[in-house]
């Protein structure tokens, strides 16, 4: 069993926001998948579901991003699992726009999200890092990622979000540098 949340904010009028990615890489797995209705559960909205063999915990913590550690970490001890069981969706400032990465451990780069859950579980989770690109000056970035994307970004934005979660199987068998390379290859057609 493995937990894969998405981080974002909940609310509306946060739907579309670069800083939620994370639930919209979430919601789309969940349909491609077929993963059963969300229901209110460890201070956020859980669905459950299978890809391939594996059981999956889907989680969108309905917390705010400073807070989803708190309810990662319930679920996470709820089911008697590890860190290196969880996977945290996130937008990543460092990436280019709809690059994905993953990486296990490592720093939080400013994101509260990332701190929060480190904070909550430690730092040894799976991170599917999703590039919103950085808007130039550090003065800008709370603006930039609390703002929609863009019209021009939204044919992009679906592609990356289909491809992450048509290859989201590699993801559950771990094998997450073919994970990446499907992503790519997707992208790249």
């Amino acid at each position: 069993m493995q937990i894969w949340a998405g981080l974002g904010n909940p609310g509306q009028q946060y739907a579309m926001h670069r800083h939620n990615v994370g639930f919209m890489v979430a919601d789309l797995i969940a349909d491609m998948h077929r993963f059963s209705p969300p229901k209110k559960q460890f201070q956020g909205w859980v669905q459950e579901g299978r890809i391939g063999t594996d059981k999956i915990i889907l989680l969108k913590p309905a917390t705010f991003m400073n807070e989803s550690g708190r309810s990662i970490g319930e679920a996470m001890r709820f089911y008697k699992l590890t860190p290196q069981d969880v996977t945290v969706f996130h937008d990543e400032l460092d990436l280019v726009p709809m690059k994905v990465k993953v990486k296990r451990g490592g720093g939080n780069a400013g994101h509260n999200g990332l701190r929060s859950t480190d904070a909550h579980i430690g730092n040894d989770f799976r991170r599917v890092r999703i590039g919103i690109g950085h808007p130039g000056h550090k003065d800008k970035v709370h603006g930039y990622v609390l703002g929609n994307y863009a019209k021009s970004e939204m044919d992009a934005l679906a592609d990356m979000l289909g491809a992450t979660s048509a290859e989201a199987e590699w993801l559950a068998k771990n094998d997450d540098v073919r994970f990446m390379n499907e992503i790519a290859r997707r992208l790249a057609d």
